[in-house]
């Protein structure tokens, strides 16, 4: 069906402005790059893929530096309707638990009676679809120019990874995956929320410093582990979003220790207490600890995070902690 969808776009597009085309079931997915958007050629492009067998749905995605409904010019910040407070959950190296965080942490948010949104903005690693249980599910429009957010376990969410397929690599560069990531989080629907979790890229390059100055960000959140090699990234990310005004809310020390269920046992496998060393250090706040335990992991990985899953668990309560801390300082 790529092929036929493919010799169709060509009709309406050059080869070069057709960036990917995507089949799910019934539903296909036209991205196409530096193409100007017209909504005639647009609306004929979607009814002439609409004809062929087997197609249900049919959605274009626009990604590139352009005008496209809601958004400002380039220099100008981006605008994000309906939201009041944004804050960043950021880590400074890969492999801390950082998206894992940021899905707990927006549930625990709304168990305070807030409304929350989440959105996935970590783009080479998008994970926050297989988290809540939507993974191979394209995003919806009713318009053919906005989105609607995803719905369910009490938050909103939405994420790159509905657009691209998780087994292929993403080869953006920073312009188009800026451009992309602008598309998606000022033309979705987001309706009335009180606070935006944006679960960023790890590290400090172009798209956080790009999200951080184009979005008016009420603060950041800091995820470590224990140990020397993650908490000197973690500084540089505090630095990072302290260079360009954004408030540090604290720091989270994740895989804090783990307890044997047998014999009860902790055992600080990561190191301890390096985070709250940190955050004392640099006259930042120390939010709390999560601990490592494969209950966090599995929920994750099944898509019932660990908040969700298991409301009353220890786990839970430790997010929730840090979440009222959070709101305390918003």
């Amino acid at each position: 069906m790529e092929d036929k969808v493919r010799a169709v776009a060509l009709k309406y597009f050059l080869p070069e402005q057709i960036d990917g085309i995507k089949v799910i079931n019934d539903r296909v997915i036209v991205t196409l790059v530096n193409a100007a958007e017209n909504a005639d050629k647009t609306q004929s492009l979607k009814q002439a893929i609409a004809e062929i067998e087997g197609v249900n749905k049919v959605s274009v995605v626009y990604t590139a530096n352009k005008a496209f409904s809601g958004l400002k010019a380039p220099d100008e910040m981006w605008q994000i309707r309906g939201v009041k407070k944004i804050i960043a959950v950021a880590s400074g190296k890969g492999g801390v638990g950082k998206s894992t965080t940021a899905v707990n942490l927006a549930l625990a948010l709304a168990n305070q009676n807030k409304k929350v949104a989440l959105f996935d903005a970590d783009i080479y690693g998008p994970s926050i679809p297989t988290m809540l249980g939507y993974e191979g599910v394209a995003p919806y429009s009713m318009d053919g120019h906005t989105f609607e957010p995803f719905d369910n376990m009490s938050i909103k969410s939405m994420s790159v990874g509905t657009l691209i397929d998780k087994s292929q690599p993403l080869i953006w560069r920073g312009a188009k995956a800026c451009g992309a990531l602008q598309q998606l989080l000022c033309d979705t629907n987001w309706g009335d929320i009180d606070i935006m979790v944006i679960d960023m890229p790890p590290g400090t390059g172009d798209i956080q410093i790009t999200l951080s100055q184009k979005v008016k960000m009420d603060g950041a959140v800091i995820v470590s582990t224990p140990q020397d090699i993650a908490l000197i990234d973690a500084v540089k990310g505090i630095n990072m979003f302290k260079r360009i005004n954004v408030p540090i809310l604290g720091l989270i020390e994740n895989m804090s220790y783990y307890i044997c269920e047998k014999c009860g046992h902790r055992a600080d496998i990561f190191g301890h207490a390096g985070a709250k060393k940190t955050a004392e250090a640099m006259g930042e706040t120390f939010l709390g600890e999560i601990p490592l335990h494969y209950a966090i992991r599995e929920n994750a990985d099944n898509g019932t995070p660990i908040v969700f899953a298991e409301p009353e668990s220890v786990y839970t309560e430790a997010y929730e902690n840090i979440a009222k801390k959070i709101i305390a300082k918003l």
